[in-house]
Parts: C-alpha cells; structure tokens; sequence
C-alpha cells in the first residue's frame, strides 16, 4: 500500500478527534486517506466508523439533496451504464459504468439500502449482484439453494439488529408449493426459510413493476393474492423472517387489470393505482403501519394520454411515460416528471428508454468485506 505524507494537523490533533472529522467527509476523501498511515487504514475499515459515517451522511440528506441512481430497463449498451441524478429533478450528477454483466438485457434495481444497490437479472431472477460503486466494490451472489425457479420475486433489506443486509427471494410456480430462501451478506450464503402459517398458498401478483421491493417498518413488501378476487400485501418481516397479511385500501383487492405498485413515501408504506387505466393516478399512504383504517389517499395526478409509471422516490417525484404516437407506425416514449404535492411537471428530461431507479447515497458499505470483488 502506497502512503501519502501525512498532514501535519493530524500529528497535533487526538486521533478520536481526528476521526471524528473523517466520519463528516465525503466517501471519495475517506477513500484517499487510508492511504495516509496503516492505523488510519485500519480505523477507518472497522464497522463502527462506517456506521458512523453512515449515520452522518443520512443525517445531512433532505429533500433538495436527496439522490437517486437509475438504470434503463432495456436495450442495454455493450458496457452498461448506471446514472446519478437528483430525486427531485432527475438532473444528472454522475454516469457510472457497471463493472459486471448479466445474461439478460433486462436488469432491474431489486433495492438500495445504506449505498449498497442490490441488482438482478429480471428474467429468471437467478443472477444477482451487490454493489456499492461509491466504494468500487461488488459481489456476485452464489446460486440457489432451491430447485427450479419460477415466477421469482425479489426483495433486499437491511437487517437493523445484526448491522447486515439480506435478499430475500421466493420461488412461487403456479402448479406448486412456493419456496423461500434468504441471502445473508455476513454469511455469504443462501439458506432456506420455512412457510409460516398463513403465507402458504399465496400467488405473488407477476405483473412487472420496475419500482424497488419497498422496505418499511422492517419488512419487505409485495401485492399478492390468494384468488382472482382476493388481492392483498404480504409483508416479510426481516429480522423475525415471518410473513404477515396486510390489506389494501378499501375498495381495491379486484384492481386487477389496473395499473398498481408498491412503494415507500416518506418513509411509510404506499400504494400507486391507476384509477382511470392510464388517465388517473392515485397514491395512499398507510399513515399507521399495519392498521388498514390508517390508509389515507393523500394526492391525485390526471395525465391528458395513457400514461405509465416507471418510478417513485421517497420524497414524491413520480416518473411516468406515455407512448406519442407520431404517425401508424412509429411512436416514441414521452416522460414526464411529477411532484406529487405541487404537480409541477418537469418535461425534456433527457430519458429516452423505461427506467429503473431507486435512492441512493453514498457510504462505505462493503468496505471491510473481505470476499468482495474491487475494481
């Protein structure tokens, strides 16, 4: 390891001090400075001072500064590119490369937690990656420890009680039993996890959204249904590993041929719908998780064409698409950007293709893990 000369400020300054200032700089800077000496090296790779780091950084983020990172959905180049952008306005901070492939072109944003991004492939949901590209460092997830997948849905969260981050994935073939398995970045493996009682014989809604799996109040949630006529949420706790039935707003459990999504809204639980297919969003919050009295539908967007949603950040930008037609045989994808609680739009956004996005900050997060891949 090559060494900088070491600022001469540190020599007169208590190294508690000292780290305590690094904790506050950005990731790119901490990164530089493990090069000073071997005991900043050591400090600044240790879980605490990157949880300290995190905790900073999470701290000074508000709805101005708030980022999001997104991909597109298809039609991918050669050496695919991620972008960073402002939630708020999707303007373009930085563009950064993706240092690994997928078999598939189609790839989406499973989650992102703490600048930890949880990437897959959206075919079979057989290929997936973790990757912290503030750090320039990944890990490719080893294969499942289940039979065939089928009809797979992905979640990735963050384990509050054991500082470590999970992906849960579930197997659920129409003609058999669903299977469950979960990914623990601490142990490097995929273990099997057992049915609990009443998430059994449940049919996890397929049709594609490209919003993230929303993580709230400590569990990963999905549109599911037990029949035709019967839609709900179900809700995988991440640190018991249990399944809990949540209802939709009321009124809402046949929406079945209508535009719907789940997502995360200042932090609570929310439901997108297509009121009117494609002219009409609406968007409740669950005011008081689990309670379903608490859901509350707090915006309503109209939209002039038939118009689509590719993404929804935690602080109210909705990402919707719109097929312009230019003539019978050619059309092109309008998007437009929407605050939810101005409805001020925001068009030419430089977006040509369906997105998957997803909020991202940076952090040290994988920086001491030892199996990971740098580049």
């Amino acid at each position: 390891m090559s060494q900088m000369t070491e600022p001469p400020i540190l020599n007169h300054l208590p190294y508690d001090i000292v780290l305590n200032i690094l904790t506050r700089l950005p990731v790119k800077s901490v990164i530089r400075l493990r090069c000073v000496s071997k005991s900043l090296y050591s400090s600044i790779t240790t879980p605490f001072f990157i949880s300290t780091h995190l905790n900073h950084t999470k701290n000074n983020i508000n709805h101005d500064n708030a980022c999001v990172i997104h991909l597109p959905f298809s039609s991918r180049p050669k050496i695919p590119v991620c972008t960073v952008a402002l939630g708020r306005s999707f303007d373009t901070i930085s563009e950064i490369r993706i240092p690994f492939d997928f078999p598939h072109p189609r790839v989406q944003i499973v989650g992102s937690c703490n600048g930890l991004l949880c990437l897959a492939d959206l075919v079979y949901g057989n290929v997936i990656y973790l990757w912290n590209p503030s750090v320039r460092k990944f890990k490719k997830l080893p294969d499942t420890c289940l039979g065939n997948l089928r009809f797979v849905k992905l979640g990735f969260a963050y384990h509050s009680q054991n500082n470590d981050y999970k992906v849960v994935r579930i197997s659920s073939p129409p003609s058999s039993a669903q299977e469950i398995e979960v990914y623990t970045l601490s142990s490097g493996s995929w273990r099997r996890v057992e049915i609990s009682l009443g998430a059994s014989g449940i049919y996890y809604y397929f049709k594609r959204s490209l919003l993230p799996t929303p993580l709230v109040s400590g569990a990963l949630h999905w549109i599911a249904e037990e029949n035709p006529m019967d839609r709900m949420i179900m809700s995988f706790d991440v640190n018991s590993e249990r399944f809990r039935k949540l209802a939709l707003p009321h009124g809402h459990i046949d929406a079945k041929n209508l535009e719907t999504h789940l997502s995360s809204f200042k932090g609570k639980l929310s439901f997108i719908k297509s009121e009117q297919p494609g002219f009409l969003f609406s968007i409740w919050v669950m005011r008081e998780y689990g309670v379903v009295d608490s859901w509350s539908k707090i915006f309503v967007v109209p939209f002039e064409r038939i118009a689509h949603c590719t993404a929804f950040t935690e602080y109210g930008s909705l990402l919707m698409f719109s097929y312009n037609n230019i003539n019978r045989f050619k059309y092109e994808d309008k998007f437009v950007l929407i605050d939810i609680e101005t409805l001020q739009e925001k068009k030419d956004l430089g977006i040509q293709i369906s997105l998957s996005a997803a909020t991202f900050m940076e952090s040290l997060v994988l920086l001491d893990e030892a199996n990971v891949i740098s580049y």
